[in-house]
C-alpha cells in the first residue's frame, strides 16, 4: 500500500510540474493593460490581417494579434491561413510564394494586398504592443528563425506565441528573453483537429509546459474551465491570454477574471 500511494504521489506532481511555465519575465508587464484586436481591428472592407485593419486598430488605441508565414524567398507574409483561397480568392500556398508574387493577389475583393511582417513592425514601432503569432508549415526553425532576426532589431513591445511547442521550444533555446507563449484549445473536442490522440492530450492538458516554459498560456475562452488551465493560473501563476472574444460579455468576464483579451468584431 505504501508503495502504491509513494507512485501516485510521485506521478501527481511529475504532472503538477508538467504545468509549469516561466513568471514574471522582463517585459511581460508591457503587454498587460492592452486589448488586442484579432488580426488587426478588420471589419467589411477592410480585411483581416491588412495593413489597413493594423492602422485601425492602432488608431482607436489597441495592440493587435496577427499571424506569420515565411515563404520561399525567406520574406515573412501576414496572414492567416496557408491557402490563399478564402482570403485572396485563389488556392495557391503562401510558402510557394514570394514578395514578387504577393502584387498579383488582393485581400477580399478590396486593393488591400498581403503584408510583410516588417512593415507592420515600422508602423507599430513605439506605438502598441505586437502578439505575433508563428504559422510553420513543416518549416518551424526556419520560420523561428526569420522572425526573430526581424525582432531583434524591432525595439517595440511584443511577443510570440504559436500552436506548435517545437516553436517555443526554440524560442526558449536561441531567444530566451523574448517573451513567449503556448497557444491552445481542448482539442479533445475539436472535430477538425488531425493531431494523434496522445498529442491531443498534451496539448488540450498543457502538458508540455516543463519542455517549453511558457511566459503566457493563450487559451481559447470557451475551453477555459479546463482544470490543467485553472492548475497553470492559479498555482503557478502563469499569465493567461484568451480567444478570439466576440461579444462585450465575453470581453468584460476574460478581463474581470485576469486575462489578456484578443477580440474581434466588436469594439470594447
Amino acid at each position: 500500500m505504501l508503495v502504491f500511494v509513494i507512485v501516485v504521489l510521485v506521478i501527481a506532481l511529475a504532472f503538477l510540474f508538467s504545468l509549469m511555465g516561466r513568471r514574471n519575465a522582463p517585459g511581460l508587464e508591457r503587454l498587460r493593460g492592452w486589448s488586442y484586436a484579432h488580426r488587426g481591428l478588420h471589419k467589411e472592407g477592410v480585411p483581416e490581417n491588412s495593413m489597413a485593419a493594423f492602422r485601425n486598430a492602432l488608431e482607436h488605441g489597441y495592440g493587435i494579434e496577427l499571424d506569420v508565414h515565411l515563404m520561399k524567398d525567406g520574406r515573412l507574409a501576414v496572414i492567416h491561413d496557408a491557402s490563399l483561397l478564402r482570403t485572396a480568392g485563389v488556392d495557391v500556398n503562401i510558402e510557394e510564394l514570394t514578395v514578387e508574387d504577393l502584387e498579383n493577389y488582393r485581400l477580399e475583393n478590396t486593393q488591400e494586398k498581403i503584408p510583410l511582417l516588417e512593415d507592420v513592425l515600422e508602423l507599430f514601432l513605439g506605438k502598441a504592443p505586437l502578439i505575433v503569432e508563428l504559422k510553420p508549415v513543416n518549416n518551424c526553425a526556419a520560420l523561428c528563425e526569420a522572425v526573430c532576426k526581424l525582432l531583434d532589431q524591432y525595439n517595440g513591445a511584443f511577443c510570440v506565441e504559436s500552436f506548435d511547442p517545437r516553436c517555443i521550444i526554440w524560442l526558449k533555446k536561441n531567444r530566451p528573453n523574448y517573451i513567449r507563449g503556448q497557444l491552445s484549445e481542448n482539442f479533445l473536442v475539436n472535430s477538425k483537429s488531425k493531431l494523434a490522440l496522445p498529442l491531443k492530450c498534451v496539448m488540450t492538458w498543457n502538458l508540455g509546459n516543463f519542455l517549453s516554459k511558457p511566459d503566457f498560456m493563450a487559451y481559447k475562452f470557451a475551453d477555459r474551465q479546463n482544470i490543467t488551465v485553472k492548475l497553470c493560473r492559479s498555482l503557478w501563476r502563469l499569465q493567461g491570454v484568451t480567444w478570439t472574444l466576440r461579444t462585450i460579455d465575453e470581453y468584460n468576464c476574460a478581463v474581470k477574471e485576469g486575462w489578456i483579451p484578443i477580440f474581434e468584431n466588436f469594439e470594447p
